[in-house]
């Protein structure tokens, strides 16, 4: 391509969605960001363009809204690829109101694929979840069989891989969808980083919010797993680890590399942690001694699951590069920012 390649970002506001918009910026990609800013702050775009010195901006748009979400990708003509991570994310309140989910993970999922459709769109990338594996055992690779979801959350990445691959199948769509471990962490400059609205249903900032002060305690659900000490493992992977990953991926998709029009990647370190092993690298590299009581086993979590990430290894040219500890110290940094901001 001669001319830098249009990328449309959906959830670009989002914790993993931000951290992308800095890669692709500062690999030289033109960059367009759509975000309802529901579970994130318009903030965010000015916080990007702090960290990589280039003008940003992310439009108002809901996916749900099928005419604003038409006339916008239809507005910008030139757009070569999306990656698309705009989605309800909490397993718990999947469970609470799985209608919700259905219609926005899915719904606009189908609205975004129409637009893209119109507009001769031929690339999507896809934030997807090792949620699709279920209790497997680890190390999970792709080729492990998708089983039944635990959770309506889990069942719409299911169902979004499925209709991903029926349109790819109907229309010659290239789709790569990323199946993510656990995203932790935060950029290291601590200008954006995970922004849970209320109560966080993620280990990480329940950790740093309650060091900080904002929780009264850390409950670890279930001490009685078949696991060395006990507590569910799980492969914990930096949140620029996984943008990087985004933008390989993309990488390989646009220099026409892919060897089917759907295939699928596994993100994570290829390790997997304990929730003591978490709470025990935080207080090393943060020097706080955090709360902690012990509670029952949560319905639906796995006793373990980490990935075996030699496919994007090996074609994607992509590793992670990030410590457990690192995670910890940048998602305590941001934890503290945030903080300082609030106290202003």
């Amino acid at each position: 391509m001669n001319k830098t390649p249009n990328i449309l970002v959906t959830g670009a506001a989002g914790f993993i969605g931000s951290h992308t918009m800095v890669e692709l910026q500062q690999a030289g990609y033109q960059v367009i960001g759509i975000d309802n800013f529901e579970n994130s702050s318009s903030r965010v775009a000015d916080q990007i363009t702090a960290i990589t010195g280039i003008a940003t901006h992310i439009e108002k748009i809901d996916i749900r809204d099928k005419k604003s979400l038409n006339e916008f990708v239809n507005t910008h003509k030139d757009i070569a690829a999306v990656i698309h991570f705009a989605a309800y994310k909490a397993v718990g309140e999947s469970v609470q109101f799985p209608m919700k989910y259905y219609e926005n993970n899915i719904g606009g999922t189908v609205n975004l694929l129409e637009a893209m459709a119109a507009n001769q769109i031929n690339n999507i990338v896809f934030s997807s979840s090792c949620t699709v594996y279920g209790e497997a055992n680890p190390p999970v690779d792709e080729t492990a069989p998708v089983q039944q979801a635990t959770s309506p959350y889990g069942n719409t990445k299911q169902i979004c891989e499925e209709l991903l691959k029926d349109q790819s199948q109907a229309t010659g769509l290239n789709v790569i969808s990323l199946r993510y471990f656990n995203p932790v962490g935060a950029h290291d400059s601590a200008l954006i980083g995970e922004l849970p609205i209320g109560v966080p249903n993620n280990l990480v900032p329940f950790i740093t919010q309650t060091a900080i002060g904002k929780r009264k305690q850390l409950t670890v659900f279930g001490t009685d797993y078949p696991t060395a000490d006990g507590t569910c493992i799980r492969d914990y992977i930096h949140v620029v680890d996984l943008a990087k990953a985004h933008l390989k991926a993309l990488e390989y998709q646009l220099a026409g590399k892919n060897k089917q029009s759907f295939d699928v990647f596994n993100l994570g370190t290829g390790k997997g942690s304990s929730v003591l092993e978490v709470v025990a690298a935080f207080e090393k590299v943060s020097q706080q001694k955090l709360n902690m009581v012990f509670g029952p086993r949560r319905t639906g979590d796995v006793v373990q699951v980490y990935a075996a990430c030699n496919k994007a290894n090996t074609a994607l040219g992509w590793k992670t590069e990030r410590t457990l500890e690192n995670c910890m110290q940048t998602a305590w940094a941001w934890e503290q920012a945030l903080a300082a901001k609030e106290n202003k």
